[in-house]
């Protein structure tokens, strides 16, 4: 009979020690974008001179490779492995603001386990990640929103649109590229969407906004240090409002967009940085429609974009985001030099080929796997103006 004998390869060190959580394995609704902001949240750690651990598993990444953190935990970053992990390396945090919505999600049990949470607070960005919260919040602020409910059932929800008009979009709370996510037109459809819902997400609270028809969307990435915002980039989509921002093509800076919008997006953003005490990045959807600036919905962490940005521009912004989130530095303690001659078009990179049975219809639901930067010397690029005419086109219908 054999002896069971358990070991424990990972000796911890008495150095202080900081916790980044990746965003797990490639899928439809998430590429590697994140793992950029991983890599240089990691060098960033070991500059302010704490011992830096990744927790991912996803071997196409540069986060899991050897040499980049301290000490790399290759695990599912899921609460189990977590939990043990936090147990024996005993951090003085941990980073969710880099891994995407997979690692924000584990924000709440964090917080219940009292481990600090570097950057915001878990409650500031549960206000953002709930959907009802941050419309009301929204609403404190006077800051334009469609109008919105509530429900947990599909009785409920049905109640919510009748009140405020089709087209509604239903969606749910705390969801990775906006999963679940339908814009319907009549109550069968409300029906059926959040008995759809609730049975793939069982109890999530479901919110039901009057959907903004044939209008233009935006969005903004920005750094808050408690006391200064910077606005990282403007993006304005190419494709109109119902698509998701990770399937737009999207180009930076503004394009369309008057002087009084742009502003006006910028003046919403660090109202809603300020108001959510925010402490690192965030990231601000937005829907223009007949000059009227509406806050869709905000984001307490890295978004898909942020490495686009960082690479557009060729700022640091990871690294600067990340000594603010520890307190190690403030944004007046940065230069911060913009260097972008012409326009920077993200581009989604789809997988359609990959998998030839999903349905290639674009929605709010997220489909891409990843995205592209392409560099125009002006709006006169004959790649831009193919774009733009399809817009127009999609608009005329």
């Amino acid at each position: 009979m054999s002896e069971s004998i358990s070991s424990n390869e990972s000796i911890p060190s008495s150095r202080k020690k900081i916790i980044v959580l990746g965003s797990g394995p490639n899928r439809i609704g998430q590429g590697i974008e994140f793992d950029y902001c991983c890599v240089h949240g990691l060098l960033a750690i070991k500059e302010c001179g704490y011992e830096a651990i990744m927790v991912n598993c996803n071997p196409e990444t540069v986060s899991t490779d050897f040499d980049v953190a301290d000490k790399l935990y290759f695990e599912p970053v899921f609460w189990e492995h977590l939990w043990e992990i936090v147990e024996l390396e005993k951090p003085d945090g941990v980073i969710v603001q880099l891994g995407g919505q997979t690692a924000l999600k584990l924000a709440r049990r964090l917080h219940d386990k009292g481990i600090k949470i570097i950057g915001t607070s878990y409650d500031n960005m549960d206000i953002a990640e709930d959907r009802g919260r941050f419309s009301d919040r929204l609403k404190e602020l006077e800051i334009p929103y469609p109008e919105y409910g509530t429900a947990f059932t599909a009785d409920e929800a049905i109640e919510v649109a009748n009140r405020v008009g089709y087209p509604v979009l239903v969606r749910p709370s705390y969801v990775l590229g906006g999963q679940r996510m339908r814009i319907v037109i009549n109550d069968t459809e409300v029906e059926n969407a959040v008995i759809s819902l609730l049975k793939h997400i069982p109890n999530n609270k479901i919110l039901i906004d009057h959907f903004l028809d044939r209008c233009q969307e935006a969005e903004i990435d920005g750094i808050f240090d408690g006391d200064d915002f910077h606005v990282m980039g403007v993006m304005e989509h190419i494709e109109p409002a119902g698509i998701h921002s990770g399937d737009s093509n999207a180009v930076l800076p503004a394009f369309n967009l008057t002087p009084l919008e742009v502003t006006t997006m910028e003046l919403y953003a660090e109202k809603i940085a300020r108001a959510l005490d925010i402490r690192g990045l965030i990231n601000i959807q937005f829907a223009i429609k007949e000059g009227k600036v509406y806050v869709i919905e905000a984001n307490p962490r890295a978004s898909r974009t942020t490495p686009f940005i960082a690479k557009a521009y060729g700022i640091p912004y990871l690294n600067i985001a990340t000594k603010v989130m520890l307190g190690a530095a403030k944004l007046k303690d940065f230069t911060i030099t913009k260097n972008l001659k012409g326009f920077a078009i993200k581009e989604p990179v789809f997988s359609f080929d990959k998998f030839p049975g999903v349905n290639k219809e674009l929605g709010p639901e997220m489909k891409s796997t990843g995205e592209a930067i392409r560099f125009i010397k002006d709006l006169r690029d004959p790649y831009f103006r193919q774009l733009y005419r399809e817009r127009s086109m999609h608009l005329s219908k």
